[in-house]
């Protein structure tokens, strides 16, 4: 008889934004004529800039043509998109890279998940709590962690708290850990690490061998000149760190789908009897096994981010996004609420008014104004009593938004 995974049994309950569709569905079964704003789950609103759709066209055309048509890419990315990649996104702050060690993929929540494929279930996992949840989800499902508790915390990880009074952003952890999550600028605080900071953590990791999986996929975001775009801008990461990156935010492409992760050469990792073995071959290994390759016309538009134009337009949406972020902390800030993030990222965290929990107040928001965010909670124990708002509405409706949430 065929048995299952147990380890999916100790999830707590369905993935947080599935459950946030569940109840606005709900609500709006129930109340048909109500127009629901949504500032919860982080899906982009703008349209995809003209030059990457000139790009995407042409490469459709290709496709359509014997003589252009291309079956199965290279798993590892084409060329062209892997070369602009390093060029401006690597290169142009000073960091080199080989082409090897740059992996396209189909999104870097599926990178983040799939990265654990590589690393022994008798890890000790560190992460930030509040967190991105598919970085606990997955290392449950994996098994690498033993049950909840009744805080919703799972047993055998590390929580590194983030809260207003340590600026959201984590300790070094006291006891040993081996893998370390870090998201910077931060979902869902919209926090940012200063190079100070991520230098303490990957002077961390070299004297603990341990190693930093790092979400940089909010990187674009950034407006202030001295916060890092990436880890490796800091001497020593790639000897211990990740990088995932995305388009999804950055141009538009979480219906279209591509990102890639960085896996340096000199990162290595002990097996079980002591030897160091390079980590780049495994994930290549696993890329190649487990993946076919993103779209040839999926990376085509990627490529065309990197253009004049691409860079010109991404530049223009991102920075009405960031207008909605501004609009958001100056509304809520004149309504008394206090409010973090925002600046450097698309992503804002307030504090729910005193003594009402997280989801208690997505409901009181939903049933009063009819806006959507997402509970605190859901991104672990320490967002309890905080609630995300994105800035990926259109500005009509961050507009309307703002004015609804003096009704609450």
């Amino acid at each position: 008889m065929a048995t299952i995974n147990e380890n999916f049994l100790k999830l707590q309950a369905g993935y947080l934004f599935p459950e946030i569709g569940r109840r606005m569905r709900a609500f709006q079964a129930q109340n048909p004529d109500a127009k629901i704003i949504s500032l919860g789950i982080g899906d982009v609103t703008q349209p995809l800039a003209p030059a990457i759709i000139e790009v995407m066209k042409k490469a459709v055309d290709e496709m359509g043509a014997a003589g252009s048509f291309r079956g199965y890419g290279p798993e590892q990315g084409y060329d062209f998109l892997v070369e602009a990649i390093i060029e401006n996104d690597y290169n142009s702050r000073g960091v080199d890279l080989e082409r090897s060690e740059v992996f396209v993929s189909d999104g870097a929540k599926c990178d983040t998940g799939n990265i654990l494929d590589i690393f022994g279930l008798d890890n000790v996992v560190a992460i930030t709590d509040p967190s991105y949840p598919v970085y606990v989800d997955s290392n449950v499902m994996a098994g690498r962690t033993g049950e909840a508790n009744e805080n919703g915390q799972f047993e055998k990880i590390v929580y590194m708290p983030c809260t207003a009074e340590n600026n959201f952003i984590p300790d070094l952890p006291r006891s040993h850990v081996d893998i370390i999550y870090l998201c910077f600028p931060n979902n869902p605080t919209g926090a940012v690490a200063t190079k100070e900071v991520l230098s303490k953590w990957v002077d961390f990791a070299r004297s603990s061998k341990a190693v930093v999986l790092f979400d940089a996929a909010y990187e674009a975001f950034i407006t202030e000149p001295d916060i890092p775009h990436s880890i490796y801008e800091i001497e020593g990461a790639k000897d211990v760190a990740i990088e995932f990156r995305s388009f999804s935010k950055t141009a538009g492409f979480t219906g279209v789908r591509c990102a890639f992760t960085v896996v340096p050469k000199q990162l290595k990792a002990d097996t079980s009897d002591g030897r160091q073995v390079e980590v780049n071959p495994l994930w290549h290994r696993r890329h190649c096994t487990k993946f076919n390759g993103a779209s040839y016309v999926s990376q085509a538009g990627a490529a065309a981010v990197y253009t004049p134009d691409g860079q010109k337009q991404c530049r223009q949406i991102i920075d009405i996004y960031m207008g909605n972020a501004v609009l958001i902390r100056e509304s809520l800030g004149r309504l008394g609420y206090e409010v973090y993030g925002g600046v450097n990222a698309p992503y804002l965290w307030m504090k729910t008014p005193k003594g009402v929990s997280s989801w208690e107040f997505f409901d009181r928001l939903l049933q009063k104004a009819n806006v959507v965010g997402t509970p605190g909670s859901g991104f672990g124990p320490s967002g309890e009593g905080y609630f995300r708002l994105t800035a990926f509405a259109t500005p009509d409706n961050v507009k309307e938004a703002m004015e609804r949430f003096a009704t609450v």
